[in-house]
């Protein structure tokens, strides 16, 4: 399932991506798995855009999976130019802002407990990409500890968790793989 394929290595770049904030991983290694995951959820991306069933659903997740594809490259790419990531902290204001109706979306088409796990997940993102911007284009750099804290916690309860339970077939209120 690629839902499962891509959340699993979102889980992973979250959560390293969390250290990074934290000081724990250096710039120059952190582009290595923003990359890598960047590529992966871009590859997910395309097959469900241009893939045999296509479909208005599937090209709409294709459009949301690419949020965090374009976000994984900037990271990578502000690591290894030495931009001070203004421009990626008003991208992050205006995919925050698009995870307000896709949460309520969820949440209101929701019928069991992927549906509620999937909107928590939506209304987590949105939290987190809202406090990049504040960090990146605001300047608000008191609140980059918190971020890193909260960015490595999504990393597992939003990624890794539901990534691994989706690919393992026993995530709730979801068929197996």
């Amino acid at each position: 399932m690629l839902l499962g394929l891509a959340l699993f290595w979102v889980g992973a770049v979250l959560f390293l991506n969390g250290l990074w904030l934290l000081g724990k991983v250096d710039d120059r290694e952190i582009t290595v798995i923003d990359v890598f995951v960047g590529t992966l959820t871009l590859l997910v991306a395309l097959f469900l855009a241009f893939g045999p069933a296509a479909d208005l659903a599937s090209i709409k997740g294709a459009a949301l999976t690419l949020l965090f594809s374009f976000t994984y490259y900037w990271v990578a790419w502000n690591r290894w130019n030495g931009a001070d990531g203004r421009g990626l902290g008003w991208f992050c204001l205006f995919v925050a802002i698009t995870c307000i109706p896709v949460t309520i979306e969820t949440f209101a088409g929701g019928t069991g407990t992927w549906d509620v796990w999937f909107g928590i997940c939506w209304l987590s993102w949105g939290v987190l990409w809202f406090l990049f911007f504040l960090i990146l284009a605001l300047g608000k750099g008191q609140l980059t500890r918190t971020t890193g804290i909260l960015c490595s916690a999504q990393g597992i309860y939003t990624g890794w968790i539901p990534g691994y339970l989706l690919l393992s077939g026993t995530m709730p209120g979801v068929g197996g793989p």
